[in-house]
């Protein structure tokens, strides 16, 4: 079992930036690959953003790429998404999720990820 526990949302203005930190315990960080999604009410969960397990590939939407940055530190067992720019259509919470390394890294398919986080609001206001 991998336990994953998201911080860093609030309430943000737009053109505001927030930092959203998601730390992992249980098993081995890096025989993870990770990936944030966000939900809005009513509608399913949509892919943000993924990281490979050793950090060296990416994976963004379209609707954030230039603006958010995911990023992840294995020695403290963490992954990171930076959002600039922020838009108040990117309210929503946000789940970081675990994807088994033997799996291809950067899915955008809720049902390729194997735990999840309870997730963190993210409002931003106009």
């Amino acid at each position: 079992q991998v336990q994953l526990v998201e911080s860093g949302g609030g309430l943000v203005q737009a053109g505001g930036s927030l930092r959203l930190s998601c730390a992992a315990s249980g098993r081995t960080f890096s025989d993870y690959h990770m990936g944030w999604f966000r939900r809005t009410p009513g509608k399913d969960r949509e892919f943000v953003t993924a990281i490979s397990w050793s950090g060296v590939n990416t994976y963004y939407a379209d609707s954030v790429k230039g603006r958010f940055t995911i990023s992840r530190d294995n020695a403290e067992n963490s992954v990171y998404l930076q959002m600039n720019s922020l838009k108040p259509e990117d309210t929503a919470v946000y789940y970081c999720a675990a994807q088994s390394h033997i799996k291809r890294p950067g899915s955008e398919r809720v049902y390729e990820y194997d735990y999840w986080g309870q997730g963190t609001q993210v409002t931003v206001s106009s």
